[in-house]
C-alpha cells in the first residue's frame, strides 16, 4: 500500500510533463526573443490555459503524494524510484508526441532502470 504513494508521485509528475509538452506544441508556443518581461508575460498567459493549468495542479498533487511517501520511506529508499520517470516519459513521448526514438536513449534508460534496481535492492 505504501508504494501507492510513490506510484502517485510518478503518475502525477509524468502527467504534468507530458501534458505541458503536448499543449505547448499544440499552441505553437515560443518564447519571445525580446526582453525578460515579454518572456515572463508570455509564460503567465500560458498558465491560464486549462491543460497547462492541469499540469501545474498535477505537480502539486505529485508533491502531496511525495510528502506521504516521505512519511513511509527513507528518502534513500524512495528516491531511486523517481529515476523511472524519464523512462516512462521517453516511451510516452515517442508514442503520444511522436518524439524521436533512438537506441542511445534506450540504452541510457536501461542503465537508469538497472541503477534503480541495484540501488533499491542493495
Amino acid at each position: 500500500m505504501r508504494y501507492l504513494y510513490i506510484l502517485g508521485t510518478l503518475f502525477f509528475t509524468i502527467y504534468g510533463q507530458i501534458i505541458l509538452k503536448w499543449r505547448i506544441g499544440k499552441l505553437h508556443f515560443s518564447l519571445p526573443e525580446t526582453g525578460i518581461m515579454d518572456k515572463f508575460t508570455a509564460l503567465i498567459k500560458l498558465i491560464f490555459d486549462p491543460f497547462i493549468f492541469s499540469g501545474f495542479v498535477s505537480a502539486f498533487i505529485a508533491s502531496m503524494f511525495w510528502m506521504a511517501a516521505m512519511s513511509k520511506f527513507e528518502i534513500t529508499q524512495a528516491y531511486p524510484f523517481m529515476s523511472l520517470a524519464p523512462a516512462v516519459v521517453f516511451l510516452l513521448g515517442v508514442w503520444l508526441l511522436n518524439e524521436q526514438f533512438t537506441w542511445g536513449k534506450v540504452i541510457g534508460l536501461l542503465l537508469i532502470v538497472a541503477g534503480t534496481v541495484v540501488t533499491v535492492k542493495w
